[in-house]
């Protein structure tokens, strides 16, 4: 039971139960909501593109950079949505690729450190950080991690 004349932190009225659980529900269906709309055309064009040639073409194009940290190059696509967009769009690409379990590792690992970089690197120069020196910082730091689990995979660690 909630004692009405509770105050929050700021000051304000903490709300009763009910008010909180349909603001919560709400908050949670408004970043569901967003999170789908992204996410399901990323997988369906994805997945179409997987039955053209432009794919396989692209794929060749990356594959000796993705190759260095063992992956097929059309995970270039999904690099590019984690960077560019988030994690989430990166999964829905992610998904039809089809990728070992190692492989899905080893893109977990890197896209976790380097992710969303548009965004987080206009927040963090917002700080009074130098976002963009950040930015390459994550890149640099999330292509170390790839290439260390890559060279742990190849000695038998994996």
């Amino acid at each position: 039971m909630s004692d009405p004349g509770a105050r929050g932190a700021a000051g304000e009225p903490v709300p009763d139960i009910p008010t909180r659980i349909r603001t919560g529900l709400s908050a949670g269906f408004r970043t569901a909501l967003k999170i789908i709309k992204v996410s399901i055309p990323l997988y369906v064009a994805v997945t179409l593109l997987k039955g053209t040639p432009v794919l396989d073409l692209l794929g060749r194009i990356f594959a000796p950079v993705m190759g260095l940290f063992g992956l097929p190059g059309e995970a270039a696509f999904a690099f590019v949505a984690a960077f560019l967009l988030n994690l989430y769009a990166a999964i829905a690409v992610i998904v039809p690729l089809h990728l070992t379990p190692f492989q899905v590792t080893q893109c977990g690992l890197m896209m976790g450190i380097a992710h969303n970089l548009v965004v987080e690197g206009g927040v963090l120069s917002t700080t009074g950080a130098r976002g963009w020196v950040l930015t390459v910082c994550r890149l640099v730091i999330a292509c170390a991690a790839g290439l260390l689990l890559r060279g742990l995979s190849l000695l038998g660690a994996w």
